[in-house]
């Protein structure tokens, strides 16, 4: 009775954090509708936020953070349904390589997302009910585009930087191509420029699960007082096995068993791996809302930069003036070096300011959200340039 009692109580905080989140909230008005690539728009709508640092007198030094599929916007600050402190704390804070001393950072949850800014469980104004799937499907332009307008409201013609890994990569790489003019660095990390179909197919398996769980209910479990934890857990571990390396859960788990010495000769956990996903699965669900994940991997793989250019890569930064830093994996085979390759060569054949590096670890895709030194003295020295270039002051001359 207590787990019950307490997923019980999970829920209904999770509920509360989509309409009223816990951090900063930028309301838009029936007057402000945000317009859709699906060719409709929202309105009201609103996006949730967190904000570190101080920006400074001539606005310059603010830095957007983009998160990943299931990030949010406490990068560097307590989730307050896990309790958990932030997702990249090891990168944004004080004396990290995004430094919080000197930098104004801004961290947003996405549109589609679940903890705060509108998604499907956010309360439809013309029903009074989660909009569910009357939510328009929505696109990693349509994030940036809400992005862009909490920026505007903030009163900042000019990020310093776009950074974000993975679907934040995403972000970064349509920010420098939507908005050439408001990107003076651009770090996009373990990421591609358009979403293969191999992570299109992973994706649709994640979906289906979620959407067979009988307590799905057509997608209106919350008016229906259900939850399908179960599809979503088997979502999530699907797609967790796609963010690590064969190598690291060689060396992380083998063959190993689970608190036993022999085969059950069952469908028990046996081994350490089945028992560590199913962990990530059950855990997963208490923070992420089922239909948001629909919606989001969906603008993952929707998400076709060229596509938006005529078919050539190279069109979506033509004349940009943007400085580029573009990173990627050996042991990545979610978003492969050939994908940041490929972004390399369009940024070249347009005649952008680009370095890349290629970082040799065995960890995986996640390897981003990890202890990665190369990954942050990287980023420390590009942003630390960067800054020196757009004339931002860094006491001692350096990070």
């Amino acid at each position: 009775m207590a787990n019950e009692t307490s997923e019980t109580e999970t829920a209904q905080l999770s509920l509360r954090e989509a309409d009223t989140p816990s951090s900063k909230l930028q309301l838009f008005g029936a007057d402000e509708p945000l317009e859709l690539d699906a060719g409709t728009s929202l309105a009201p709508w609103q996006i949730a936020y967190e904000t570190y640092g101080t920006l400074n007198a001539d606005k310059s030094n603010a830095v957007l953070i983009c998160h990943a599929l299931t990030g949010d916007q406490y990068v560097a600050s307590t989730n307050p349904i896990t309790g958990k402190s932030g997702w990249w704390t090891r990168m944004v804070g004080p004396g990290r390589p995004i430094d919080t001393n000197h930098y104004f950072v801004i961290c947003s949850n996405v549109l589609g997302g679940c903890l705060g800014t509108t998604g499907p469980a956010t309360t439809n104004p013309a029903t009074g009910k989660p909009y569910a799937l009357e939510m328009p499907v929505v696109t990693i332009r349509d994030m940036v585009r809400a992005q862009a307008r909490l920026i505007d409201k903030l009163g900042i013609d000019t990020l310093f930087a776009v950074v974000g890994g993975s679907m934040g990569g995403m972000q970064v790489l349509q920010w420098a191509a939507s908005y050439p003019e408001r990107v003076f660095a651009a770090v996009p990390i373990a990421t591609g420029a358009r979403h293969s179909s191999q992570n299109i197919a992973f994706h649709e398996v994640g979906r289906q699960a979620i959407m067979a769980d009988p307590m799905w209910e057509g997608g209106s479990y919350i008016a229906s007082g259900t939850r399908p934890t179960k599809g979503l857990a088997v979502a999530r571990m699907a797609a967790h096995i796609t963010y690590m390396s064969d190598e690291s859960l060689h060396q992380k788990f083998g063959r190993n068993l689970q608190d036993r010495e022999t085969l059950t000769f069952g469908f028990d956990a046996d081994f350490q791996i089945e028992s560590y996903l199913r962990h990530q699965g059950m855990t997963f669900v208490d923070r992420f809302d089922a239909n948001s994940y629909l919606y989001v991997t969906r603008a993952m793989d929707y998400f076709d930069l060229a596509g938006q250019f005529g078919g050539t890569l190279a069109n979506a930064f033509k004349n940009s003036s943007t400085r580029f830093c573009i990173m990627s994996f050996t042991s990545d085979w979610l978003f492969p070096t050939s994908e940041s390759r490929a972004v390399v060569k369009a940024l070249n054949a347009a005649a952008a300011n680009v370095s890349f590096v290629e970082i040799d670890c065995d960890r995986g895709h996640d390897s981003f959200l990890l202890d990665v030194p190369e990954m942050f003295s990287t980023i420390r020295g590009f942003i630390t340039g960067s800054a020196i270039a757009r004339g931002i002051p860094i006491p001692g001359g350096s990070n």
